[in-house]
């Protein structure tokens, strides 16, 4: 891949899990992003250890060559929260483009189960048409407002969400903007449809609007133990469902390949959130590295 177009970060959330602080709560935000550093990053998400003065964390960060890329944001405006998402996206944005990022993942939030304890596999949640209007309405509105900042929104499509399954994408994008991108999230795909080629279809489709890339890998072990016991999203992820690219069944040979042909310029970020006590995140930053590198020559 084009080292010019393409740079490499990795998420804090294999050393802390923001949504279950007691996964890795004894790793502190220092350890986390030298241990970044460490294994070969340039870029880094988000996590809820990082200060948030950009005055504070930009030299932090600096001295051990991290650049932030993005940060989670949730959007409801399904729930016709639209004022109120406005308002904190807005700040949001600001401090992500004060420390120089230029995309903004966010994830629509409203009636997602992700963070229950309801089975992930049966209970997600289903939009009205009226849901619909009101997500694709408000996220033009994102664009707008992100393009006035020279930067770009993303929906991150999540599993336990309304908007989860290639049928759900397909149905966002056609509602949106082209000025609205998607956060392609490879483990995310897999996990609600349990095949590779719906995976890359998905890619294939939107490459366009595809303006932020996560690296996810999935156990399908896991998986078939979440749908045989109706676990939770959470209980998934404690259990290993997720880890890092070249360690679990995705190939991702292919997703490399089409992303290079099309000239793809932005981030891929390893997000392969793990219990680090059972998962070293250092160990497994570097292997997710060493994998990148044979894989891609970046």
């Amino acid at each position: 891949m084009n080292k010019d177009n393409v740079k490499l970060a990795i998420a804090p959330i294999g050393w802390t899990n923001d949504d279950m602080p007691e996964l890795g709560s004894e790793n502190t935000f220092q350890q986390t992003v030298s241990e970044m550093a460490l294994a070969g990053f340039t870029g880094s998400e988000v996590g809820s250890k990082y200060p948030r003065d950009p005055a504070v964390l930009k030299p932090m960060l600096d001295i051990r060559g991290i650049q932030i890329c993005n940060a989670w944001f949730s959007t409801f405006f399904a729930n016709g929260d639209k004022a109120k998402t406005i308002d904190e996206f807005t700040n949001h944005m600001n401090f992500l483009h004060a420390m120089g990022a230029r995309v903004i993942g966010c994830s629509e939030q409203s009636k997602s189960i992700q963070g229950t304890s309801l089975p992930v596999l049966e209970q997600k949640p289903i939009f009205s048409d009226e849901e619909w209007r009101l997500t694709a309405e408000g996220y033009n509105e994102l664009a707008e407002i992100a393009a006035k900042k020279g930067m770009r929104v993303c929906l991150h499509h999540h599993m336990g969400t309304a908007i989860q399954t290639p049928a759900e994408i397909d149905r966002f994008m056609a509602s949106t903007n082209e000025n609205v991108g998607l956060l392609y999230d490879t483990g995310h795909i897999y996990y609600s449809e349990g095949s590779q080629q719906a995976m890359l279809d998905v890619l294939t489709t939107y490459l366009p609007r595809i303006f932020h890339v996560h690296l996810k890998d999935v156990r399908d072990s896991v998986v078939a133990e979440v749908r045989a016991n109706s676990l939770s999203f959470l209980d998934g992820v404690k259990k290993g469902t997720f880890t890092v690219p070249g360690d679990g069944v995705i190939d991702f040979q292919p997703v490399f390949k089409i992303l290079d042909d099309f000239g793809y310029k932005g981030w891929m970020v390893v997000e392969a959130e793990q219990d680090p006590a059972l998962a070293n995140p250092f160990e497994y930053a570097v292997k997710a590295r060493k994998y990148i590198r044979e894989n891609t020559g970046l």
